[in-house]
């Protein structure tokens, strides 16, 4: 799915400049755990979180994540804006919440990219 698309069905807010809408998204995650997205979430991945914080973006680099979503209208402080800028992740707002918005995108299509976590 186009990154444009997902930005549709999520009634999307783009939040930084430079950003490639024609960008593929293969799948999507929904976590407020990086530890879990560290772990279980396969590249290229469109990321659902209701964190806004600077390691949500340092986390989608070391996963390779093409954007991320601040679900509930979240907006992030400036530091979290200006390394996403600097790291070209794309950062997008939604008024749904993670439900909801795991959801919508679900139903238009967009697989889920998680791989299960072993408990061992």
């Amino acid at each position: 799915m186009e990154l444009k698309r997902a930005i549709e069905i999520l009634d999307g807010e783009v939040l930084t400049t430079s950003v490639n809408l024609n960008r593929q998204v293969k799948g999507g995650v929904g976590a407020d755990l990086m530890s879990d997205v560290l772990s279980s979430t396969q590249p290229e991945a469109l990321l659902l979180t209701g964190l806004c914080n600077p390691q949500v973006v340092r986390t989608a680099v070391m996963a390779d994540v093409t954007a991320i979503v601040l679900v509930r209208g979240k907006q992030p402080p400036n530091e979290t804006l200006q390394l996403a800028e600097n790291e070209g992740i794309p950062l997008i707002s939604t008024r749904y919440g993670m439900f909801e918005a795991c959801g919508r995108l679900y139903q238009a299509g967009l697989p889920c990219l998680e791989r299960p976590v072993s408990s061992e």
